[in-house]
C-alpha cells in the first residue's frame, strides 16, 4: 500500500491531506470548549447548530462553488480554499458570540466543500493505474481513521500546557502547511484541461454530477449505500456516550475505547481492501457492507431494548461491554467496505472533463444523508428513548441496503456498460 507514496505528486498531496486533517481534528476539540465557554449548558445546542450549518454548506454550497471554480486550474482552487480555511480558523479565538461561530463555520466548511472534491478528483489523474488508485483509497481511509484516534490524543496532550484557544493556531498551521505543500506540487498537465472544457452554463455545471448519478446504475446504488453508512455513523457518534454513561455506567475512558473499536474495525478493512477488491470486485465487497451494517444495527437495537438506561449499575453491564465493542467493530468494518471503494465507482463513471462534477455530487449527496440520520438519532432518541431511535436507524440502513442491491444488478465479468461516461456528458460540456 505504501508503494504509491513513491509517486512524488501523490506523496505531497497526501501529506497535505494529513496535516489538514490533523488541523481539523484540533478544531473539533477546541470548538467544543469554545461553545461551552459561550453557552455553558446550552453548548450542545450551539454545536448541533454548527454541525447542521456544516452539512448545509456541504450539501447546498458544494455543487455551486465547484461549478463556479470549474473553469479554474486545480492548484489555485486548492491553495485558495486552504487559505480561506486558515483565515477563518484564525478568527475563532476572537469570537465572543454564538452567532459568530455559525458565520465562521459556514465560511470554513464552504472552503472545505471546495477543497475536498477538487482534491479527490485529482488523485485518479495522478495515479492512473487502477491498482495504485485502489491502494491510495485505502491509504486515505486509514488517514481518516487514524486522525479520528490521533487528534483527540494530541489535543489532550497540548491542553496540558496550552489554553484551548491556542489549539486554533494548530488548525491555522495545518491549513497553511497544506497550502504550501500543494503550491510546491507539480500537478499533471491534464489537471488543467477539464477547466478549459467546462460547460459555459453555470446550471449545467451545478447539476451535471447529480444527473450522471441518476442515470448510472452503479452510482444510483452508491446513493443508497450512502444512506446505509449514515445510519451507523449517527448511531456511534450520537449514542456511544449515552450507552457508556447511562446504560452501562462505565468510566469515561471507555468512551474513547468504544470509539476506538469503531475506528479499528474500519482500519482493518481499509488495510485489506486492495486484496479484497482484487479478488471479489466492487459489487461483492460493497454490498457485503450493506448486509453487515443493518444486521449489526439490529443486534445493537435488540441489546438496547433489553438494557434500558438505569439509575444504578446493573450486574449484566460487564457482559454487555464486550458486546458493545464487538458491534462497534462490525459497524466500523461495514462502513469501511462501502467507503473505501466508493471512489472507484466515481472514477469509472466519469472522464477527465466530468470527474470533478461527479466527485462533487458524491460529496454533496453523501452528506445529505447525515441531515436525515443525525436529527433522527438525536431528536427521536430524546423524545422516545434509545430503543426506538436505534430501531429507526436500523430501518434506514435496511431501506438503503435494499435499494443498493436492487440498483446494482449482477453483470457478467468484463461487462460494465453502466460505468462508461455517457456521450451526453461530452455533448453538454461543449454547450
Amino acid at each position: 500500500m505504501l508503494a504509491v507514496l513513491r509517486n512524488t505528486t501523490f506523496r505531497r498531496l497526501f501529506a497535505a491531506q494529513i496535516v489538514a486533517l490533523l488541523g481539523t481534528g484540533l478544531l473539533t476539540v477546541a470548538l467544543g470548549l469554545l461553545a461551552f465557554d459561550l453557552a455553558g449548558k446550552d453548548a450542545g445546542a450551539v454545536l448541533g447548530t454548527a454541525l447542521t450549518i456544516k452539512m448545509a454548506a456541504y450539501v447546498g454550497f458544494a455543487p455551486v462553488i465547484n461549478a463556479v471554480a470549474a473553469k479554474l486550474s486545480k492548484k489555485p482552487v486548492l491553495v485558495g480554499a486552504d487559505l480561506v480555511r486558515a483565515t477563518m480558523a484564525l478568527c475563532l479565538p476572537f469570537i465572543t458570540e454564538a452567532w459568530q461561530i455559525y458565520v465562521v463555520i459556514f465560511l470554513l466548511q464552504s472552503a472545505s466543500a471546495t477543497f475536498t472534491p477538487a482534491f479527490q478528483s485529482l488523485v485518479p489523474v495522478v495515479l492512473a493505474a487502477e491498482r495504485d488508485y485502489t491502494r491510495a483509497l485505502s491509504l486515505s481511509r486509514l488517514a481518516y481513521d487514524l486522525e479520528a484516534l490521533a487528534s483527540p490524543a494530541i489535543a489532550a496532550l497540548l491542553l496540558t500546557v496550552l489554553s484551548y484557544n491556542k489549539l486554533f493556531l494548530g488548525t491555522v498551521a495545518g491549513f497553511l502547511l497544506s497550502a504550501f505543500l500543494v503550491l510546491r506540487t507539480a500537478l499533471p498537465a491534464t489537471a488543467g484541461h477539464a477547466a478549459q472544457e467546462a460547460p459555459a452554463s453555470l446550471w449545467h455545471r451545478t447539476t451535471l454530477g447529480t444527473r450522471i448519478f441518476l442515470r448510472t446504475p452503479k452510482l444510483r446504488s452508491l446513493l443508497a449505500l450512502n444512506l446505509v453508512v449514515a445510519a451507523p455513523t449517527a448511531m456511534v457518534l450520537v449514542y456511544t456516550v449515552v450507552y457508556i454513561r447511562e446504560v452501562l455506567h462505565r468510566p469515561d475512558v471507555d468512551l474513547a475505547l468504544a470509539l476506538a473499536s469503531f475506528g479499528v474495525g474500519s482500519m482493518s478493512i481499509a488495510l485489506g481492501a486492495p486484496r479484497l477488491l482484487e479478488r471479489f470486485g466492487d459489487r461483492a465487497v460493497m454490498l457485503a457492507g450493506a448486509a453487515v451494517i443493518p444486521a449489526a444495527l439490529a443486534a445493537a437495537t435488540a441489546a438496547t431494548f433489553v438494557a434500558e438506561p438505569a439509575s444504578e449499575p446493573r450486574g449484566d453491564s460487564n457482559s454487555a461491554w464486550p458486546l458493545l465493542l464487538g458491534l462497534w467493530f462490525l459497524l466500523g468494518a461495514g462502513n469501511s467496505t462501502v467507503l473505501t471503494p466508493s471512489a472507484r465507482l466515481l472514477r469509472e463513471a466519469s472522464d477527465e472533463a466530468t470527474r470533478p462534477y461527479v466527485f462533487t455530487a458524491q460529496f454533496s449527496l453523501s452528506h445529505a444523508c447525515y441531515i436525515l440520520t443525525y436529527p433522527l438519532a438525536g431528536w427521536l432518541g430524546a423524545a422516545a428513548g434509545l430503543g426506538p431511535a436505534a430501531l429507526a436507524l436500523t430501518f434506514v440502513a435496511m431501506i438503503g441496503g435494499t435499494g443498493a442491491f436492487l440498483s446494482w444488478p449482477r453483470r457478467p465479468a468484463g461487462a460494465h456498460p453502466d460505468t462508461r461516461p455517457d456521450s451526453r456528458d461530452a455533448t453538454e460540456l461543449k454547450q
